[in-house]
């Protein structure tokens, strides 16, 4: 079974973007640490779910047990915003959630779970404060006003996605995607599967 990451980069590759971004080399594309991919600051990714640095991916937090660790329905969350963030490669990640247990915050758990499966952390920007859906979106609408970010990928689970959706919408933010670990794209299925199994959630024929 292949990691997180290295299943993200192959998603990449078969969408064609890292061979696009490689050809242009003028900015450099916050990959991991020791993989870098050098594309013009104008780029704009054409395919499907790839979006522009002014597009945050959100990644919405779910309560974490007492001992402070993360249930299975939010790692399924990150493995599908981790993708997300592979076909968007200039869009900082947003993971938002409070709630601290036995001292960790959702954000917390979330950003660190980004990191040890590749992503860099300077990519990652942590919302800490929220502690229900309304203020996911009112606290992630502030920080993406301070860094100058106009839409957003919504990240959660499929029960969940309407009314975080409506939630970011009432504040102001441009939801320009949704994504859930049940509505997986068709492109990422064959990675998907082969990463998580044949019996994880993944997309239709």
């Amino acid at each position: 079974m292949v990691s997180v990451w290295r299943a993200a980069m192959a998603v990449v590759a078969m969408a064609g973007l890292v061979g696009s971004a490689a050809q242009t080399g003028q900015a450099q594309v916050p990959w991991p640490t020791g993989f870098h991919v050098e594309v013009p600051s104008t780029w704009t990714p054409a395919v499907p779910g790839a979006y522009g640095p002014d597009t945050a991916v959100v990644i919405l937090g779910y309560g974490l047990t007492p001992a402070g660790t993360m249930r299975e329905e939010l790692v399924r969350r990150l493995r599908v915003g981790l993708l997300q963030a592979a076909l968007a490669p200039l869009s900082p990640i947003i993971v938002t959630g409070g709630n601290p247990r036995s001292g960790i915050t959702e954000a917390e758990a979330m950003s660190d779970w980004l990191v040890a499966n590749g992503v860099a952390p300077e990519r990652i920007l942590r919302e800490g404060r929220a502690d229900s859906t309304v203020q996911n979106a009112r606290h992630t609408a502030a920080l993406m006003a301070e860094r100058g970010l106009r839409g957003a990928v919504l990240v959660t689970s499929d029960d969940h996605i309407g009314r975080a959706s409506a939630a970011f919408v009432a504040a102001d933010i441009a939801v320009v995607g949704e994504l859930t670990p049940d509505r997986v794209p068709w492109f990422v299925r064959p990675v998907w599967v082969g990463t998580f199994g044949a019996n994880s959630p993944h997309p239709g024929p």
